[in-house]
């Protein structure tokens, strides 16, 4: 997760949502990390987990990331559960979550979709708090 808080501080200076991902190999291996980008990049699917598993699948020359463990600092959105869903992700470690969009555990349990051919398990609250803080001062200062 430290690595995940490192790039949602990068995207908090760029003046992006301070949200980061980092993905890992079975093994502990990081693999690609990102922070969100929608804004500089003008791209609605610029977000961390998405940008993540892009760079992963580039460095590994696969879009199948198997056995691969994603810490991401926010709960992950509807079109991100998704991404984790078809790139075969094993798990997803979240530090805080996303009352407003989440779909892992907070609006939708998107682990569990009747039509998914994947399954993938989740923990949530490592580095929480640190998590949440950034996230609030971020939008606290924005909104001033």
């Amino acid at each position: 997760m430290d690595v995940a808080f490192g790039e949602a501080c990068l995207a908090a200076k760029a003046g992006e949502a301070p949200i980061g991902a980092a993905l890992f190999a079975p093994d502990g291996t990081l693999i690609a990390s990102a922070h969100n980008g929608p804004i500089g990049l003008n791209d609605p699917t610029g977000h961390a987990e998405v940008l993540c598993l892009r760079r992963a699948g580039a460095a590994v020359g696969n879009y199948r990331l198997t056995g691969t463990i994603m810490a991401v600092t926010l709960e992950p959105c509807l079109m991100c559960t998704g991404a984790l869903l078809h790139a075969r992700v094993a798990g997803v470690v979240f530090a805080a979550r996303d009352e407003r969009a989440g779909a892992l555990v907070s609006n939708l349990d998107g682990c569990a979709l009747p039509f998914a051919n994947h399954r993938l398990w989740t923990v949530e609250g490592v580095m929480g708090q640190e998590c949440s803080a950034l996230l609030k001062r971020f939008f606290l200062e924005r909104r001033k």
